[in-house]
């Protein structure tokens, strides 16, 4: 517990010192969800029914910033190798690398949406509901993303190849997240059942993503 706690805390000040994580996700979430009104135009029914899914589209795009450098710089300097003969269970620590990585990138973007969701026309509850289904869902995008990441990393030089391996198996996420955010905005879905199972899935991936990518790197890695 106490190399994770060092390992989480490691990450955390990298990536603020670097200033690449929630600076940079909060202003590419804002530049998404201001440009979208622009190019529809300024009608505020439409904006308020398509809202939640204009959020979720521009978390997922901010979530995969700085997913390429998440394990990058580790194999350059050696610390993954490090990672991968030392006695901590490499699961573990890639878990601790990803949620290191959410609460540097996903969690700025959680607590701007309420802001965003201003913007779009959003009623008050429509705005709490995106701002808990991003909470729930936003985890779920990060840990999904160092599945790629540590393909990107064992395929060499396959950084570009890492937005076309997560944004499909990122679907599922966003297909619930915004089912779930528009029935609290519109129904006429209870906001309980797609909620449920967005839940579901980031327990899912909170789990299979570290094995995912443990998995890949000692694979790959050899």
């Amino acid at each position: 517990m106490t190399a994770l706690s060092a390992l989480l805390r490691r990450d955390i000040r990298i990536s603020l010192r670097v200033g690449g994580g929630a600076l940079m996700g909060v202003l590419f979430f804002l530049t998404v969800v201001t440009l979208i009104p622009f190019a529809i135009g300024p009608d505020l029914a439409l904006l308020q029914r398509i809202g939640p899914a204009i959020l979720w589209i521009g978390a997922l795009l901010a979530s995969l910033l700085g997913l390429d450098r998440l394990f990058a710089a580790d194999l350059d300097d050696g610390s993954l190798d490090l990672m991968l003969m030392g006695e901590t269970p490499l699961e573990l620590a890639v878990a601790a690398k990803a949620f290191a990585h959410w609460l540097t990138t996903g969690l700025p973007l959680v607590i701007a949406s309420p802001v965003l969701g201003l913007f779009l026309n959003l009623e008050p509850g429509g705005i709490g509901a995106v701002a808990l289904t991003l909470l729930v869902g936003t985890p779920a995008l990060t840990f999904i993303g160092t599945i790629g990441a540590a393909l990107a990393v064992a395929l060499r030089r396959g950084g570009l190849l890492l937005p076309i391996l997560v944004l499909p198996l990122a679907v599922p996420v966003l297909i619930f997240g915004v089912a779930a955010s528009n029935a609290a905005v519109v129904g006429p879905v209870p906001f309980g059942t797609p909620f449920t199972v967005l839940c579901a899935l980031t327990l899912m991936s909170l789990v299979l993503g570290p094995f995912a990518a443990a998995a890949t790197f000692r694979h790959g890695l050899e």
